[in-house]
């Protein structure tokens, strides 16, 4: 499964709980996921931005932009951005950033915005991660409708057929100094990753999941919305998609 991703939030040593009070706003999230390649995701917004042909100072959104990573990058590229997540914590630590044309908000991505946006971007498997599926179209009918008359929509998801041939079933990560203990699996349509830990004395255990979506999942779910797929890329270089081998699935729309 990508290291990225931000999905359903199961923390078995608290009541259940739903990614509404996600695991990625701990710090152990942090530590795990901090060898992200930053410079990867900034040629990724290059390419992007260069094929979409954006005007300077298109209004951009960033939905699940986590802590603005990808918002302050797009807005060093003279964008008017702004970054939306459900994490207060998340959007708390990315106002740090704030500035005149850099905004971030706390918002649930299947609500749609009062503005209009000329590109939306959702980055690095931010979708799937609803406990009911309806939720992923209701989440397509937002974007739809947060897009200006010739706006584009970008969204960039793990490729599952690949995920799923090259799925690592149990591995341990150090990162500072702590053991994390994954497992992954397909269950119910759902790639899962448990993830096992101790720190300072005291045993965690979380669980993400994610809808395994196709492309042909996603074909259904636009069509459903009214949602016209323009291109598909396989890679952030912006290469061919091919179903076995492509490392993403990367589909723009209107």
């Amino acid at each position: 499964m990508s290291e990225e991703q931000k999905p359903t939030i199961i923390n078995q040593d608290q009541p259940t709980q739903t990614w509404f009070s996600s695991w990625f706003d701990t710090p152990y999230y942090h530590i795990l996921y901090k060898d992200r390649n930053y410079r990867e995701a900034q040629i990724f917004m290059d390419n992007l931005t260069h094929y979409l042909n954006l005007p300077e100072k298109a209004k951009v959104l960033d939905l699940a932009c986590g802590k603005g990573r990808h918002s302050i990058y797009l807005n060093q590229l003279d964008f008017d951005v702004l970054g939306a997540d459900l994490s207060e914590n998340s959007i708390a630590e990315a106002n740090k950033n704030a500035n005149e044309t850099l905004h971030f908000k706390v918002h649930d991505m299947r609500e749609p915005f009062e503005e209009k946006y000329d590109a939306i971007f959702n980055l690095f498997t931010s979708f799937g991660y609803f406990e009911n599926d309806e939720d992923n179209l209701t989440t397509l009918k937002a974007i739809k409708e947060s897009l200006s008359e010739y706006g584009f929509a970008v969204i960039d998801f793990m490729n599952v057929a690949q995920v799923l041939n090259s799925l690592v079933p149990e591995e341990t990560k150090t990162v500072d100094d702590i053991d994390f203990h994954i497992k992954r699996y397909l269950k119910d349509g759902h790639i899962y990753k448990e993830i096992d830990f101790e720190d300072k004395g005291q045993k965690f255990h979380f669980t993400e999941k994610v809808k395994a979506l196709t492309l042909q999942d996603f074909e259904t779910l636009m069509e459903e919305a009214g949602i016209y797929l323009l291109d598909i890329f396989g890679d952030y270089k912006l290469k061919k998609f091919h179903k076995a081998e492509s490392e993403r699935l990367i589909m723009i729309f209107k």
